[in-house]
């Protein structure tokens, strides 16, 4: 498992376009890398795919608006890091780059680890007022109501878990 994420997120965010606390700012990466850990325990998807997706498949968007080819550029820019923030063997920054660009226009994966992905961001979706429904979701984990219950509520109002503050060490009080 990675030790931390906040060299990454520090990294990230010396060339971020958008607020911090914007629709797809860090305070929506910390909810998407809560719910991904969360599915993960069951789901058995790679906790360490799962950590690295949330902090840079919205890494890269220019607007908080249409942005087609932002999980791409997020993809592009873990791409540049690999074996200087974090090491992946070759075969997990695969899924780690499919998850990125496919996460906003591809409805499933063949790969847990890709539909954990994908699920984490989808149960965010209460941050722009959408409720997750679970037929577009991928897991049987993901599609419990209790797991939607509980993402909703933190992403409708806007929770911003202790450790954007504590571990990502932002200065955020």
């Amino acid at each position: 498992m990675l030790t931390s994420l906040r060299p990454i997120v520090h990294a990230i965010l010396e060339d971020n376009a958008l607020l911090w606390f914007g629709d797809h700012g860090i305070s929506h990466w910390a909810r998407v890398l809560e719910n991904g850990l969360r599915l993960s325990t069951e789901t058995g998807a790679d906790p360490n795919v799962v950590s690295l997706f949330a902090v840079f498949h919205d890494s890269r968007r220019i607007n908080e608006f249409a942005d087609f080819d932002h999980g791409k550029r997020g993809a592009e820019l873990a791409a540049q890091y690999p074996n200087q923030l974090f090491e992946l063997p070759d075969s997990e920054f695969d899924l780690l780059y499919t998850a990125c660009v496919g996460h906003t226009h591809e409805r499933t994966h063949a790969n847990i680890t890709i539909q954990t992905c994908w699920d984490a961001d989808r149960l965010d979706l209460g941050r722009v007022g959408i409720t997750p429904h679970p037929n577009r979701l991928c897991t049987s984990v993901a599609k419990r109501r209790e797991i939607i219950d509980w993402a909703d509520s933190r992403a409708q109002f806007r929770m911003i878990p202790d450790f954007v503050s504590q571990e990502w060490k932002l200065g955020i009080e």
